[in-house]
């Protein structure tokens, strides 16, 4: 039971992968690559390096271009993300949503990150924007927040693209050996990629209490 639990448990996020990476060579890689970044920053659970990576391997002369779009649509995506926060968070569906699946997050911790975010609003948006903490959360609960929102373009546009031209350049100086890598341990990969999110997680609880 528990060897099949764990085959279903790599088997899920490898397809997700393989669907991912299947996009890579086709004419609809760009635009998929934007539209994965977007979706990404307010609910895809998916982070669009992934695609970013099999393209900058595939084209490596086209690297920070990919990375570009990566960074316009993530950014694009965070922008919703806000304005899920701030024009929907009334609606009771969206709220629950919050309150039942997202570690940390209650109506107690959304009154508390509040002065967090007046106090460091710059800096949790750049932190989540360049680290593994689920940056969607942070996107949304700025909206909630009403945090100015000029700055938080700012920081998004900051954290994200420093994180995606980094990740471009990492695979346009060693892209072959690091794409080897993944493919052949990628259950090591897909579990050490488990534990920093739940690791983003952690920290997200933690900010909220």
């Amino acid at each position: 039971m528990l060897r099949r639990a764990w085959n279903w448990t790599i088997g899920v996020p490898r397809r997700m992968y393989d669907w991912v990476i299947s996009w890579a060579p086709t004419p609809y890689a760009l635009p998929a690559l934007f539209l994965l970044a977007f979706a990404e920053s307010s609910f895809f659970p998916i982070p669009p390096d992934v695609l970013l990576i099999a393209m900058c391997i595939g084209t490596v002369a086209k690297s920070y271009r990919f990375a570009l779009w990566c960074s316009l649509g993530s950014i694009v995506g965070g922008m919703a993300g806000y304005g899920i926060g701030y024009f929907l968070w009334e609606n009771e569906g969206v709220k629950s949503f919050f309150y039942d699946y997202v570690p940390g997050v209650s109506a107690a911790s959304v009154d508390s990150v509040r002065q967090l975010y007046t106090d460091w609003d710059f800096w949790i948006v750049f932190a989540a924007a360049f680290t593994p903490i689920p940056y969607k959360v942070i996107t949304i609960l700025a909206g909630v927040c009403a945090i100015n929102f000029p700055m938080f373009v700012i920081a998004s546009a900051v954290g994200r693209s420093a994180r995606f031209f980094l990740v471009a350049w990492l695979f346009k100086r060693y892209g072959p050996s690091m794409k080897d890598f993944i493919e052949k341990r990628f259950a090591l990969v897909t579990t050490v990629g488990t534990v920093v999110l739940i690791g983003g997680f952690v920290v997200i609880k933690y900010l909220l209490h």
